[in-house]
């Protein structure tokens, strides 16, 4: 306790100061609650497939899912995120969300997507996880990264090369996919008064 009251001590700003402090840090904290918003940085912490169309790259991987065999049966985590434990699976959703965010953010998304390495151990993983019970013994030797009889990696898309996504390569391949639209990030009062604005 003694510790929490000499830290507070050493951050509170002088008298003089705390009124200005008080604003900038309510207008810091603000701008950041507003940025969690808009970004809908809460739906990531979810299951829900929605979530990953938060950003229009996404859509033809979304379509071609959804109107797959997967989309009855799966969500996008099960199969794009670490299963085996909960310390794995969110740590891997925070790693991959920070590198997304960071490259949506600044427009560097190429227009093709490419399944990073981090990304094709997890799908492995859990390709062999659900579908364990149809898998030879032989066949799960080859795929599962160990060399048999070439030098090269195998993965189970190597040969099911349209699960699930079918033959998707960029937004121009799925030109008319339906996947559900987002809300408008900026509150409807917001925009009347931009729009009453810009009429004045």
């Amino acid at each position: 306790m003694m510790k929490l009251k000499r830290l507070l001590t050493i951050f509170r700003p002088p008298k003089e100061w705390r009124i200005v402090v008080t604003i900038l840090l309510g207008i810091f904290i603000g701008l950041v609650l507003f940025v969690l918003h808009a970004a809908r940085a809460t739906s990531y912490l979810s299951d829900d497939p929605k979530a990953c169309v938060n950003c229009h790259v996404m859509a033809p991987q979304f379509a071609t899912w959804e109107r797959g065999s997967h989309g009855k049966v799966t969500v996008c985590n099960d199969c794009h995120v670490p299963q085996d434990n909960f310390i794995n699976k969110y740590f891997f959703k925070a790693s991959d969300g920070l590198r997304h965010s960071f490259m949506f953010t600044f427009r560097l998304e190429p227009q093709v997507i490419q399944i990073k390495h981090a990304g094709k151990k997890a799908v492995q993983q859990n390709c062999v996880r659900c579908h364990s019970n149809v898998i030879h013994p032989i066949s799960l030797r080859a795929v599962s990264n160990k060399k048999i009889i070439d030098e090269e990696e195998r993965y189970c898309w190597d040969c099911h090369r349209e699960t699930p996504h079918g033959r998707v390569n960029s937004l121009a391949s799925t030109p008319f996919a339906r996947v559900p639209v987002s809300s408008p990030i900026i509150p409807e009062w917001i925009q009347q008064i931009i729009s009453k604005s810009k009429n004045n």
